[in-house]
């Protein structure tokens, strides 16, 4: 199975390896049923945007393979004139959120779901192996970027949103000042802004947000709506009564040079180990930390053991939405889950402990926390899915969108673009 652009650039065929290249046919797609374990409510399009895919993309035919797990039921996608079947097999491209299992694998096709295999990932080397074992033309999620490299499609925002919210959530335990109910419980975002009203805040409350991205901004979303006041980060290290507040740190905030000299952002990525970290002093005046930021292999730990075990250290609760384990965040030692979210951190031993326990830190390291709000999350995906990568089936990839992206080839292959997978991926 090969992609293959014909002489009309206006359009793109995926040819069986069986068909001569001279004939054509049009895709079909599948919307696939989310079957690892625990069960993801989230799915690529929404019935309306499915609706919206075949009226903007006539020549491909969409149907949905029949779940009773994802947040949107099979009858809502039948309401809008959407095919829905039992075996989707005989589709040409599948399209999922997370990882497929092994066994649910179909060879000789294309799909775009979220591996987790491009950093290498241990736990799904035996996926990743399978794909090429299968020859499955393999696109991530992940690895849909622009020409620039910036990400054009993900969760990231709403990851942020119910990080920040269950950040508060874990304070409000943590102080017994207030309770809000789990986002799973909650109908959708507007309820989680409702549910919001009942956070109460010391007046000197402060915290801040590592990260510039959509799961920052994200987390900005639930930290405005609560109301509190936005100050720079000079201004929250110096105090003053500027009510309950917070900051935005970007990566020259909290990293500083080892040679004193200014920072420069390009020196940084390219030489991480040049320098050093300065989170530490924001330890001293925060109740709580917002982890929202991209943490670079060889960069510097942002949040230490030994700014954690400091007396002065004020922290109460970390919200760590990127949780990388036993990386820049010292506390975040194992991920949490949606059914249990929080532990408790004990920053003189560095072993976990129950959260309401004294001079522990709370923490929440949920690591799917889009999950808690599929139904926002979804469509949220979707708008993106439809903007920017859908088209590029169609135009010819005009934008190289998909080129980019392609890991594995139709023949199982690695493309050049991620050929650092070789030994992982086996594909030789």
């Amino acid at each position: 199975m090969v992609f293959y652009q014909g002489k009309d650039k206006r359009k793109s065929y995926l040819c069986m390896s069986n068909f001569n290249l001279t004939n054509t046919m049009s895709l079909t797609f599948a919307l696939i049923k989310e079957r690892k374990s625990p069960p993801d409510k989230r799915v690529v399009m929404t019935p309306e945007q499915c609706l919206e895919f075949k009226t903007r993309f006539p020549e491909a035919r969409l149907v949905v393979e029949s779940s009773d797990i994802r947040i949107f039921s099979d009858q809502q996608y039948r309401d809008q004139g959407i095919e829905v079947q039992d075996d989707v097999s005989f589709a040409d491209v599948f399209l999922g959120v997370k990882e497929v299992p092994i066994s649910a694998l179909v060879e000789e096709k294309a799909y775009l779901f979220f591996s987790h295999t491009i950093k290498m990932q241990p736990y799904n080397q035996g996926l990743m192996q399978a794909i090429c074992a299968k020859k499955i033309a393999l696109y991530d999620h992940e690895t849909f970027v622009s020409e620039s490299g910036k990400r054009l499609i993900g969760f990231g925002r709403y990851a942020g949103i119910v990080g920040a919210y269950n950040g508060f959530r874990l304070f409000g335990l943590k102080t017994k000042a207030f309770d809000l109910p789990k986002v799973e419980h909650l109908y959708d975002y507007d309820a989680v802004k409702q549910a919001l009203s009942k956070v109460v805040l010391p007046d000197n409350f402060k915290t801040l947000i590592t990260g510039r991205g959509k799961v920052a901004l994200g987390a900005k979303e639930i930290v405005d709506h609560i109301g509190l006041h936005q100050v720079s980060p000079t201004q929250l290290l110096g105090g003053g009564n500027n009510g309950p507040s917070y900051a935005m740190l970007d990566l020259e905030d909290y990293n500083k040079h080892k040679e004193a000299k200014d920072f420069d952002r390009r020196e940084f990525y390219q030489f991480p180990e040049r320098y050093e970290g300065n989170f530490d002093r924001f330890t001293k005046v925060i109740d709580m930390f917002i982890a929202g930021h991209f943490y670079g292999n060889g960069a510097p730990q942002i949040l230490t053991r030994a700014a954690l075990a400091e007396p002065d250290c004020r922290i109460k609760v970390v919200a760590d939405i990127s949780c990388d384990i036993d990386g820049p965040v010292a506390c975040t030692i194992r991920p949490s889950t949606i059914a249990e979210p929080f532990f408790g951190y004990n920053p003189h031993t560095h072993l976990e402990t129950h959260v309401d326990a004294p001079e522990v830190i709370g923490v929440m390291a949920v690591d799917n926390l889009p999950c808690e709000l599929p139904r926002d999350a979804s469509h949220g995906f979707g708008e993106q899915f439809l903007a920017e990568i859908a088209p590029s089936f169609f135009d010819g990839d005009e934008e190289g969108v998909l080129s980019r992206a392609q890991i594995t080839d139709s023949m199982g292959r690695l493309t050049p673009r991620f050929s650092y997978l070789q030994n992982y991926a086996a594909c030789y």
